[in-house]
């Protein structure tokens, strides 16, 4: 068989596992597949590297040059970003070459514009390495769950951030003593905000819940909350309680709508999901027939992120001489069944609840904090009362049970007003994972 030409836009720490993958694990891709996938284009403005990891290649420094290239079939974007990314994307797509791209920034931004070029122009776009690195979660909801209706989706998606809470859970240390840790270690970037402030999570999430429930992708609607603000009490508090505080994507299908949220959230240590440690990713689907699943591996990387852009490089290969209806659907669904759905606010979603409160250490300050609780149909599954801090003021901590969210952040606004409540509440969401 005829062998199939790849083209590759940027040549940094993915692009560089890419060509190695390929390079290195050429005769097994050849046995799977039939014939030859080899790298014909590079597009980079390092030469010397490219020279280095693709010698036969053509080495281009504009997007659009590689884009139109008669021997290239498959176009592998590793940008990252949406700038340059976007247009060479597109450009790509109308000259009709298919689309690998480990981009979930330019797919949760723009995915909506990229998938209906392409399917006006019969062409495929995979995109595993998008999500979670090396765990085949995209494929796993396109394909492997495509009997089920998915309920929810909760994963550890962002290894920065779950390395920075794992090391402050394990080390009683301070956000910004790990956060500082991470970046030598090069797990955090010097300007960290697209991971710690739940961007990274939120366009991951956006994305899966695209696929498992069959919308358009809506980033707009995902609320992002980071774990920048975290107190190192929190988390030993949570610890005493039988919880973990994890960074967690969640999209969830409801009655009222989708939910589609990012935050820190205690689950309990039982749950598998709170034991995914470092920087690991993890994702567990729940979905009617199979119940539920979890997934589990590393979420970045050049040769795990490189396994999956290889894994759908496969994949296109397959299938090129398919026909279109032959394909599986860009979202797991028929495009004209791909529809858009409420998506809820934060306000109205339902989840339980921690609170810390710093009071006066006085008789009737927790009946009081209680009897709000109560007002706004809000009962207590736990409650600690931490040694006093000062000779006059202590600390309360209380879980509990599901309410909506409007209703919990009403009773906190009335609390903080009591005059002994001296700061404002502390509240972080809880999921118990079992509904």
């Amino acid at each position: 068989m005829q062998a199939v030409n790849i083209g590759i836009l940027g040549l940094g720490t993915v692009g560089g596992g890419t060509a190695q993958v390929l390079q290195d694990n050429a005769a097994e891709i050849s046995r799977r597949l039939g014939r030859e996938v080899r790298v014909t284009a590079v597009c980079t403005r390092n030469t010397v590297r490219a020279r280095q990891l693709c010698p036969q290649a053509a080495v281009v420094t504009e997007p659009t040059e590689l884009v139109q290239r008669d021997d290239v079939d498959i176009v592998v974007e590793l940008y990252g970003g949406t700038e340059i990314a976007k247009d060479a994307v597109l450009q790509a797509i109308e000259n009709g070459k298919h689309i690998v791209t480990a981009n979930k920034k330019l797919l949760a931004e723009y995915g909506n514009e990229i998938f209906a070029l392409a399917e006006k122009n019969n062409v495929m776009i995979h995109f595993e390495a998008a999500v979670a690195g090396g765990i085949p979660i995209i494929k796993t909801l396109r394909e492997g769950l495509a009997a089920n209706r998915i309920h929810s989706i909760a994963g550890i998606i962002n290894g920065t951030s779950n390395f920075i809470l794992s090391e402050m859970r394990e080390k009683g240390a301070t956000f910004a003593d790990v956060l500082k840790q991470a970046q030598e270690l090069g797990y955090a970037e010097a300007d960290p905000t697209f991971d710690v402030e739940g961007h990274d999570a939120g366009h991951k999430i956006t994305i899966m819940s695209a696929l498992a429930f069959g919308t358009p992708v809506n980033f707009g609607a995902c609320y992002l909350e980071g774990i920048s603000k975290l107190d190192s009490r929190d988390i030993q508090y949570a610890e005493e309680l039988g919880y973990r505080i994890k960074l967690l994507g969640i999209t969830r299908r409801t009655e009222k709508g989708i939910e589609l949220r990012v935050h820190p959230t205690l689950l309990p240590e039982s749950r598998l999901l709170a034991n995914v440690n470092g920087v690991m990713n993890a994702v567990r689907v729940k979905a009617d027939m199979v119940g539920e699943t979890l997934y589990y591996g590393a979420g970045a990387g050049a040769l795990p992120t490189a396994s999956a852009v290889v894994a759908d490089i496969i994949d296109i290969c397959r299938l090129l001489d398919a026909d279109s209806e032959n394909r599986v659907p860009l979202l797991g669904f028929q495009s004209d069944k791909v529809q858009a759905q409420n998506f809820l606010s934060i306000d109205e979603i339902t989840s339980s609840y921690y609170l810390r409160m710093y009071t006066q250490d006085q008789a009737g300050v927790l009946a009081a904090v209680a009897a709000v609780l109560a007002k706004y149909d809000i009962s207590i599954e736990a409650l600690i009362q931490k040694s006093v801090l000062d000779s006059t003021h202590a600390e309360i901590v209380i879980l509990t049970h599901s309410t909506i969210e409007k209703n919990i952040k009403a009773a906190i606004a009335e609390i903080e007003a009591q005059e002994t409540v001296a700061a404002p509440v502390v509240m972080i969401r809880m999921e118990s994972l079992h509904g």
